[in-house]
């Protein structure tokens, strides 16, 4: 029996080498090459997706109508765009026990009273997804379930039943015959989310994958199968805490970064109306130290309270630790503070905490964390219902943050009452019981708050 021919693919973006290398040649990602196993190509096997393709001018093609399925879980489709999408693959990811395979369940509960479903699962029997459908409460007798892991069997069964809406659980399970590396290498999961992306299109039907995630959160498997599909979608949140966030980092049909709030309850996730109560502490007194923001979410505001405790330092070099915010950026805001503001932290060990186990990545949280850290460390607390937001340049200016008009509307309707702002964001008309102070630089937002 002849021996296998191995070659070096790339899990970052599927590309070959025929020796290991360090560096990945296509993409440059290193540690990336792992031994795998070539496998042949079967004729026909990357057949075009909707037959022959042809010459056309682009301005004689007709605009499509996106056609979307609401799935009935308000924060659910927010995420997504509107719903899920006719011809659409959406790629949903997270850890091990944080409610994919729930949600998802409930979504196809909800769609099957109008659509035609099928869920395919390769890690649960059809007794362990009946038990949890009966837990939870959910109407699943429309609902076609199908255990395979084996991929041209499930292609079979899809263009046999050609239901509406698919979810696989998940794409790391399936194998197909074609190739003889084991399920869950990058070589398979490459080619079944490429044969399945075609089906979708050729179809038309909606699908939705479940991926693992790697012990660094990022999807197991080749980065390429990301690019391939619509939208990807993780799952964020403690494990051990209610409060779970789906974050869309992809989506062709909606906007980057949207997030939905769900809550995880005895009868399965739910939707969270007011997202911004879970980011805010309810303190009997203003406290030091504690600062309210607004980020922008996509297209949603969220109120977010930065909490920074400053301490003197018992070692050398002094403490900094910032969860929720990039860390790098914490140095950064507290070299400006001692240039432009005189205020100096080097002997001091400084905290800053997103609450509420929130992610924000944007500049606009700048000035919120500078004027968190001044109130800690001068032990004096901000004035009651102030929100703060405003990107901070190295040159102790207060940039302005995108949206302003809508950060400010959201404060106002969850009762603030004072706003300190860049003044590029000031708004041409008052908002009724919300005083807007405008500042250009840090030491005047620091001198508006010595004055308060």
């Amino acid at each position: 029996m002849a021996r296998a021919k191995t070659a070096y693919s790339c899990s970052e973006c599927g590309g070959q080498s025929p020796k290991w290398q360090g560096r990945c040649p296509h993409c440059g990602a290193w540690n990336s090459l792992v031994e795998a196993v070539v496998e042949p190509v079967a004729a026909g096997r990357y057949a075009p997706v909707g037959g022959e393709a042809r010459l056309q001018p682009l301005a004689e093609i007709p605009p499509g109508e996106e056609i979307r399925f609401a799935t009935g879980i308000r924060e659910f489709d927010r995420v997504l765009g509107g719903g899920l999408t006719l011809g659409g693959v959406a790629l949903i990811g997270g850890d091990p026990g944080i409610g994919k395979s729930t949600l998802l369940l409930q979504a196809l509960s909800a769609l099957s009273g109008a659509h035609r479903v099928l869920y395919v699962s390769g890690e649960e029997s059809g007794e362990q997804v009946a038990l949890r459908a009966r837990r939870l409460g959910l109407d699943a007798r429309a609902v076609v379930f199908f255990a395979e892991i084996q991929l041209e069997k499930i292609l079979a069964q899809l263009a046999q039943s050609i239901p509406q809406v698919v979810v696989i659980d998940s794409i790391q399970t399936l194998y197909s015959e074609l190739l003889q590396s084991a399920p869950g290498s990058v070589a398979q999961v490459r080619e079944c989310v490429a044969r399945l992306t075609r089906y979708a299109k050729q179809s038309g039907c909606a699908m939705v994958m479940v991926g693992h995630v790697t012990k660094e959160g990022a999807l197991a498997g080749p980065r390429v199968v990301e690019h391939i599909v619509d939208t990807v979608l993780y799952f964020e949140g403690d494990p051990h805490s209610s409060f779970r966030l789906i974050r869309a980092f992809k989506n062709r049909f909606g906007a980057v970064n949207e997030i939905g709030v769900f809550a995880m309850t005895e009868r399965g996730l739910r939707g969270v109306s007011n997202p911004s109560a879970l980011f805010l502490s309810h303190h009997e007194q203003p406290v030091p130290g504690s600062c309210v923001m607004v980020t922008q979410e996509g297209t949603r505001p969220l109120l977010v309270e930065i909490q920074a405790l400053v301490d003197t330092a018992l070692s050398v070099p002094a403490r900094r630790l910032s969860v929720g915010l990039e860390g790098n950026r914490l140095a950064m805001l507290l070299a400006v503070l001692h240039r432009h503001a005189g205020i100096v932290c080097h002997d001091q060990d400084v905290f800053v905490n997103a609450v509420g186990g929130v992610r924000i990545s944007e500049p606009a949280a700048d000035l919120a964390v500078l004027m968190a850290i001044v109130s800690s460390l001068k032990n004096k607390p901000l004035q009651d219902k102030l929100v703060v937001f405003g990107e901070v340049g190295l040159a102790g200016e207060v940039r302005p943050a995108p949206r302003g008009q809508d950060r400010l509307k959201e404060a106002a309707q969850l009762g603030f009452t004072s706003a300190l702002i860049p003044r590029a964001n000031a708004p041409k008309q008052p908002f009724a019981g919300l005083e807007v102070v405008a500042v250009d630089r840090v030491e005047q937002a620091l001198a508006q708050w010595r004055g308060s």
